[in-house]
């Protein structure tokens, strides 16, 4: 026969304080899991939104991103004329050679952060589809203009339309701003590629993207930019490409395993404690229970499942804490500044799923059971004779 569960129910409620102080220990372990899994999780999906599987991105062999790669003109010129690249309707290659730099510009609320700016040419701005202007329109050649993501224009001095940028040697004017729907490409500065090469004193392209035509073997055009002798590039489709660079997050997921651990420890020996507590307080309750017929195991189940309780008390919490943070930061705050692998600064909005409220609610109950279980057992061990007599 089990214990009513309005019984547990009873016992929480009438310690309340305690009951409070526990569950928000659980609470901040909950509300802490939240929010790094949000930015592993957004940070994965920006990563992995900006890639098109339609799309090949070539760099030097052995470079492991864009920033890191040189590209002679030559090679450019011979990927344009390989079979298997699409063409647009004035029969001009969908090819974007471009050129990455990585300069400091002035946060609004001070400091300095690297950002990468992107040389392309006008072919640039049809070649990446979901770009769209959400204000102004794309910069023309040899003007000193810029066009910025969405991201940059709300986190950074000058960035807005119509102001003055400062990076490199001079000023550039911005006369657009754009959007690519969350991807990294939000966090970028483009400009027309003769401007940048002129202002980095730079010679070589960092990447050629190209557009695979319909119907065309990938994985053979892909072979053939590795072994023509006048290329030697390696190419890989763009959504594999960023799929690698998001495999640096992986640094954050031991982080939050390793921070969810030493604070879900602490959490643990809270609710430990409380339930100790509760065991020495209702010594003569158990007692009673065990006369009145109730087995070992059930008042074993009771007290953990007390415990558990506690800690859903503490997961609620921690949600409604965690939901209102991410809010905060992704309305208010514009997402969380993050350093990508390439050293570049990304704006990071924190991404909530199903999956996520899931492990933290498996994190809650783990710490509740590991809370609950050594008490519930030392009160299940507790002799009827004994208990009735501390009465």
């Amino acid at each position: 026969m089990a214990i009513p569960l309005k019984y547990n129910v009873r016992n929480l409620l009438v310690r309340k304080l305690t009951t409070l102080a526990t569950a928000g220990g659980i609470a901040l372990v909950v509300l802490v899991s939240l929010l790094l899994l949000s930015l592993v999780m957004g940070l994965t999906r920006m990563l992995v939104i900006t890639g098109s599987s339609d799309t090949l991105v070539a760099v030097r062999k052995g470079s492991t991103s864009e920033s890191v790669s040189l590209i002679q003109r030559d090679q450019v010129l011979a990927v344009q004329h390989l079979p298997g690249i699409a063409w647009t309707s004035e029969g001009e290659p969908l090819v974007s050679p471009e050129l990455i730099s990585q300069p400091l510009f002035t946060v609004k609320e001070g400091g300095q952060e690297n950002l990468i700016v992107r040389g392309v040419t006008p072919i640039g701005f049809v070649f990446h589809k979901n770009l769209h202007f959400v204000a102004g329109r794309p910069p023309r050649q040899s003007l000193g203009e810029v066009a910025v993501g969405l991201a940059v224009s709300q986190r950074y001095q000058g960035a807005q339309l119509g102001e003055t940028l400062q990076f490199g040697q001079r000023s550039w004017k911005v006369v657009g701003i754009f959007s690519t729907d969350g991807s990294a490409f939000d966090s970028e500065v483009w400009v027309d590629i003769d401007d940048l090469f002129t202002d980095a004193n730079r010679a070589n392209y960092s990447s050629i993207r190209l557009s695979v035509a319909p119907g065309t073997d990938r994985e053979a055009l892909i072979r053939r930019i590795d072994e023509d002798p006048r290329i030697s590039l390696e190419a890989k489709p763009e959504i594999e490409y960023y799929s690698e660079q998001a495999e640096g997050v992986a640094t954050l997921y031991l982080l939050t395993l390793v921070l969810s651990i030493i604070m879900g420890t602490g959490a643990v020996f809270g609710a430990m404690n409380m339930m100790f507590a509760a065991v020495a307080q209702r010594t003569a309750e158990i007692g009673t229970l065990r006369a009145l017929g109730f087995s070992r195991r059930a008042v074993l189940v009771s007290f953990v499942t007390e415990s558990v309780l506690l800690a859903v008390l503490g997961y609620i919490g921690g949600v409604l804490l965690g939901l209102g943070a991410i809010v905060l930061i992704n309305s208010m705050m514009q997402g969380v500044a993050f350093q990508l692998p390439s050293f570049s600064t990304a704006v990071v909005s924190l991404h909530i799923s199903p999956i996520i409220l899931l492990l933290a609610f498996g994190l809650a109950v783990l710490m509740g059971i590991l809370g609950g279980f050594f008490p519930a057992r030392h009160a299940a061990r507790l002799g009827v004779t004994e208990a009735l007599r501390s009465a």
